[in-house]
């Protein structure tokens, strides 16, 4: 049975509550000041392979999008993480961060080191809203319908508890907190409106607890990689290895 439109966004909003990774060990570690520096650095690291690919996956989207209303909507996201030539994207933020955290920006856009699981589930997201139902790529973005709480939160914490915390090194939470309810309200409704059959909300709530597990699954690879047990597979950044390299090439 097709259930109304506020119970179906009721729906979606419970699965937010339930199984965003604002409730992830790695956050709560990260968000009170207890994460080491280097395990900040592995998140910053493997956090811009999901940010450098959003653009990619918005764009992957728009290709198949044949409303011009509907595209015209969604351009702005790309712009939001690519910038423009009046203004910096997301993109560009978060290497501000990776040079506040003191990482070597061009390492960290290079994407060395990023751990596999992240590739993995990164990628699979991108090809999720490449290849499934319109519909079904909409849904998979309202994860950005929990994005605000645990930006703020993120931004509170960062600067009670960490030196390299600051205005300039922390714009890209604060750019989106307005760019991403814009983005939701607009995805959201969309999303209500067409997904008018039971089927459709089904198909819909299984998109956005898929993405929800793309976010949760990244947060595992650090876990287990960099706080405890810490089982690094090859290939990925290690601290030491990072250091001495650097330091040869700098001197």
């Amino acid at each position: 049975m097709t259930a109304s439109r506020t119970a179906f966004e009721d729906r979606l909003r419970e699965i937010g509550r339930q199984r965003y990774h604002d409730k992830h060990p790695f956050h709560h570690l990260l968000h009170s000041g207890g994460c080491t520096a280097d395990q900040v650095r592995a998140w910053v690291i493997n956090r811009f392979y999901y940010q450098a690919s959003i653009p990619m996956k918005d764009a992957a989207f728009m290709s198949r999008v044949e409303d011009p209303a509907l595209r015209r909507a969604w351009r702005s996201r790309i712009e939001d993480h690519d910038g423009t030539d009046a203004q910096d994207g997301g993109i560009e933020r978060w290497l501000r961060l990776a040079d506040a955290v003191g990482l070597d920006r061009d390492y960290v856009a290079s994407k060395d080191g990023v751990l596999p699981a992240t590739r993995f589930a990164v990628d699979a997201y991108v090809r999720f809203v490449r290849d499934k139902s319109l519909l079904e790529a909409v849904a998979a973005s309202l994860t950005e319908l929990f994005a605000p709480k645990i930006h703020a939160a993120r931004i509170e914490g960062l600067l009670a508890n960490y030196a390299f915390a600051n205005e300039r090194s922390l714009s890209y939470f604060k750019n989106r907190l307005v760019e991403a309810p814009k983005d939701v309200a607009f995805g959201l409704s969309w999303v209500l409106d067409y997904a008018d059959t039971a089927e459709k909300q089904d198909a819909a709530a299984a998109a956005l607890i898929f993405k929800t597990d793309v976010l949760w699954a990244q947060l595992d690879a650090l876990h287990a990689a960099y706080v405890e047990p810490a089982r690094r597979p090859p290939g990925a950044w290690d601290p030491g290895t990072y250091l001495r390299a650097h330091a040869a090439k700098a001197s």
